[in-house]
């Protein structure tokens, strides 16, 4: 059985004391207190609340204390300057609360669909999918630990005029291939015609040929709209296009570890997209506008445009189908979308189309965006040549700085699994730590290294807490935790402190929350590994081993949360 978390027991302690002076509980709010060396916690309500109550705010905050004393929950209850209530836990409750599991568990569950990745067929995975794939497995975790249902879906680029570029472009290039062939009536070949590099390469080409050409471009369109038609030939061609992209790009997904529910894709709504158009022109939620069909979503953004003068869909329709698709298929509390910031007004005026059309209203449909990965010049990370990077390349590259690193550490040179693992945490944790709206700048050797605030550091922190307990002689955790030396109580706090963090991560969409308080809790116990001998400490090693233990839970359920794995040895 799970126990409440101590910072809601502090808060329901704080609540009671203002309801019984005839003070809005709402305003009962603990902080972790800004002076640790005065109290742990400290609640600040009494200078808004003074006017009010019609008394000076020390005279509202001494109140607020002398009905929370007495307290067992309590050591003391305070109160400093103009009227600031600082709260000390007791040694008994810290300790019997570092002994209970609490609950992560948030109050309302809903279920939540996820949207990242967005790979695009024919392509590679890039640089840019990183943040993506990295973010969205994080949140996906996160909204999980705290009791929600999550769906997830890579939602694939496979439909639209590329398509029928590529194909059209295979059709000049190699006209003898089957799909072409008007009366072909055998089974088209299982193997794609063209490798996932093959693909790279045709792709840009057939691009360039459309701007250059306009009878390409029109081939283009027709190739594609005979696809829409469900040509039997194009439509083969197209779903091995499609599986032999996907499945290049599996091995970067699970490189980083993510998960998905669903491979759905651009073209899996392509069947709602006409009659939804036809629908919000004759609700008057759509109107035409110089030959195309728009949705109107305020001043301060363009019309989302639905329907192209010359008949084509958008990508505008394509996202507002898919939402209707994911309403109807899923029926979701909540859609989150982890995509790049430039994509913003993109998405905000589609979640408007959406609350227009009665769809899903806009407060239910969230753009998680971020920041670009920077190279050293501060622009988006290029390859040497001046191209997009590959995400496998970068991979690599981690990969290989990692065993580089572990290189002459013993137990570990040559050790594949872990250099992989060290890498990941260093991508990850690189990735995640901050602001997600920030970009950061791409430095492996940074990233990679065991000290400072790094991935690979807090692996080693989670292997070098847990073989404290492998060294203990008696039974790990069989003692109360130990919160008599400062450090201790430090530790103690800190990781009881998960909770709100893994709570604030979720509310916020904010993975670096989490990060922080990994790294703060590695810090904690890092301090108190110098402070108090833990094998050696005596009658008080025993707590001081449970302590540990409590640190390792702490650490490890953050870095899992993160999708970074521990190490079995570093």
């Amino acid at each position: 059985m799970t126990a409440l978390p101590l910072h809601a027991r502090i808060e329901a302690a704080l609540s009671a004391a203002f309801v019984s002076l005839g003070l809005p509980p709402s305003a009962a709010r603990a902080l972790p207190s800004s002076r640790t060396e005065l109290a742990d916690f400290q609640c600040n309500a009494a200078m808004s609340l003074a006017r009010e109550a019609g008394k000076p705010s020390r005279k509202v905050a001494e109140a607020i204390a002398g009905a929370m004393a007495g307290d067992p929950l309590f050591g003391s209850v305070a109160v400093a300057g103009p009227g600031f209530v600082n709260m000390v836990v007791s040694d008994a409750a810290l300790a019997e609360a570092a002994g209970q599991p609490p609950a992560l568990a948030s109050g309302k569950r809903e279920h939540v669909v996820i949207d990242f990745g967005g790979p695009n067929v024919a392509k590679a995975l890039h640089v840019g999918h990183l943040r993506s794939l990295v973010i969205g497995e994080s949140l996906r975790r996160t909204y999980a630990a705290l009791g929600h249902r999550v769906t997830s879906d890579i939602h694939l680029g496979d439909w639209g005029l590329q398509m029928g570029q590529l194909i059209s472009a295979l059709k000049a290039e190699r006209p003898g291939l089957p799909y072409f062939y008007p009366a072909w009536t055998g089974p088209y070949p299982d193997a794609s015609p063209v490798t996932v590099e093959e693909l790279q390469e045709l792709y840009p080409r057939a691009a360039r040929a459309c701007v250059d050409d306009p009878g390409r471009l029109e081939a283009a369109r027709a190739a594609t709209a005979s696809l829409q038609s469900g040509h039997p030939g194009y439509t083969a061609l197209w779903k091995a296009m499609r599986d032999v992209s996907l499945r290049s790009q599996r091995d970067d997904i699970s490189w980083l570890g993510a998960r998905f529910d669903l491979f759905l894709g651009e073209s899996d709504s392509n069947g709602l997209i006409a009659p939804l158009a036809d629908r919000l022109l004759e609700d008057g939620v759509a109107v035409r506008s110089e030959g195309a069909v728009v949705v109107p979503v305020g001043d301060d953004l363009p019309p989302l445009m639905l329907v192209k003068s010359d008949g084509g869909y958008t990508y505008g329709a394509t996202d507002l189908a898919t939402i209707a698709m994911r309403v109807r298929d899923l029926a979701p509390d909540r859609i989150v979308y982890v995509v790049d910031q430039r994509q913003a007004a993109h998405l905000q005026a589609v979640f408007r189309a959406s609350d227009k059309a009665g769809i899903m209203p806009a407060d239910r449909l969230v753009h998680v965006g971020f920041g670009t990965v920077n190279g050293p010049d501060g622009k988006p990370l290029k390859t040497r040549a001046g191209g997009t990077a590959r995400l496998s390349e970068l991979l690599a590259d981690a990969e290989a700085k990692a065993a580089e690193r572990l290189s002459g550490r013993e137990g570990s040179e040559g050790d594949a699994r872990l250099a992989r693992q060290v890498a990941a945490a260093a991508l990850k944790f690189g990735d995640l730590q901050g602001n997600r709206l920030s970009g950061y700048d791409f430095d492996l050797d940074r990233l990679v290294s065991f000290e400072g605030r790094t991935g690979p550091y807090l692996q080693y922190a989670c292997v070098r807490i847990r073989s404290i307990a492998a060294r203990w002689k008696g039974e790990p955790g069989e003692a109360p935790v130990s919160v008599a030396h400062p450090a201790e109580r430090a530790l103690a706090l800190e990781c009881l402190g998960l909770p709100e963090a893994v709570a604030a991560a979720g509310e916020r969409a904010e993975p670096g929350i989490v990060a922080a308080k990994a790294f703060a809790v590695a810090q904690a116990f890092s301090r108190f590994y110098a402070e108090c001998p833990v094998l050696a400490g005596g009658d008080a090693a025993p707590g001081r081993v449970s302590l540990c233990m409590l640190a390792y839970r702490t650490l490890s359920t953050c870095l899992d949360l993160l999708g970074i794995e521990v190490p079995e040895r570093m």
